[in-house]
């Protein structure tokens, strides 16, 4: 992991401290080393770890972001993409848009994930309705939709795709 304030300890896989860190730091490293294990070649093997990275990656947004994890045959990480960033709704979200991306990757599968930045976490329709166009338009294309992530500051909800 590269960070200014570490350094390279002398075991390997081990890191020291040149100065002291904050919070901050602390979230921006968790932040890499979760961008690390969902680049481009890594098996997801386990759901609980793929959700927690995700977590790790929207949960103290203060905006809501829509993004796609986009995976190969063998579901291997092709790319996490933030597609779109918003107040407080994802109904902007474009299935076209959606599509496109699956496309110039050529993504076998997707998982699909958007963080609620508000307290209130509870389904809404348009959630519902924008899931079951973008699973229409991605099956038109050959593309699965393993999960529909929802991440929240408390943790991850699994939603019907």
């Amino acid at each position: 992991m590269k960070y200014p304030k570490l350094k390279t300890g002398e075991t390997p896989c081990t890191y020291a401290m040149e100065s002291p860190l904050t919070e901050a730091d602390v979230l921006q490293m968790a932040q890499q080393l979760a961008m690390f294990r969902l680049s481009k070649g890594r098996a997801l093997t386990e759901r609980r770890l793929v959700f927690s990275h995700l977590q790790t990656l929207l949960q103290f947004h203060d905006y809501e972001v829509f993004a796609l994890l986009l995976l190969d045959t063998e579901h291997r990480v092709i790319g996490f993409k933030e597609l779109f960033k918003g107040a407080s709704e994802v109904a902007c979200v474009s299935p076209r848009e959606v599509v496109k991306i699956a496309l110039e990757h050529n993504a076998a599968a997707v998982i699909l994930v958007h963080n609620y930045a508000s307290i209130d976490s509870q389904p809404r329709q348009v959630d519902s309705t924008l899931i079951t166009g973008l699973k229409n338009a991605l099956n038109m294309i050959g593309t699965q939709i393993l999960d529909h992530v929802v991440v929240r500051y408390e943790g991850c909800d699994i939603r019907q795709s």
